[in-house]
């Protein structure tokens, strides 16, 4: 597929801080020769802010948030794209999906212990690893009738980006 086919989808990678989606969402795109936007280039001052402070956002903090991502998407919509946003909760997902209802979620899932040592190596990211258990918590995994799939996290990210390319409606 080409970035001039029409059917190229818009892709959401999803799940919890740590999980690889900034990694594999730029892969993703790349593999689809479509842009990439990173989530957190979307979220206000205030919500970086809160977040290095320790603080889990709230459904506030959010909404414009996912307003703005959403915008991007509906701007890809039918010359594909991949973007990478948590999208824990199904109301969020349904949000993005309000103007792109044909949108793919890629949720990359793994263990809490995995994770949380992928995030100990992090460097100069805003997300402690003391918020990943909220993720946890708050995490809603795609339901039946939401058009997407899981992907394990498991080996490295090429293996991890491809999975998630041969599991697109392409």
């Amino acid at each position: 597929m080409t970035a001039a086919d029409p059917q190229l989808p818009v892709v959401v990678v999803m799940g919890v801080s740590g999980s690889g989606k900034s990694t594999v969402g730029l892969l993703l795109a790349q593999r689809l020769g479509v842009p990439y936007a990173e989530a957190d280039d979307f979220h206000p001052a205030e919500n970086i802010a809160k977040m290095s402070a320790g603080h889990p956002l709230d459904d506030a903090d959010r909404a414009p948030w996912l307003d703005a991502i959403g915008a991007w998407i509906k701007a890809r919509d039918g010359r594909g794209g991949v973007v990478s946003c948590s999208a824990l909760r199904r109301r969020y997902r349904d949000r993005l999906r309000a103007d792109a209802p044909d949108l793919f979620f890629v949720h990359l899932d793994g263990p809490l212990e995995l994770i949380s040592s992928r995030l100990a190596a992090r460097m100069e990211h805003f997300m402690p690893p003391g918020l990943l258990r909220s993720q946890f918590d708050a995490l809603e995994p795609l339901e039946a009738d939401e058009n997407g799939t899981v992907v394990s996290i498991e080996g490295g990210p090429q293996a991890i980006a491809e999975r998630a390319y041969e599991a697109l409606p392409l």
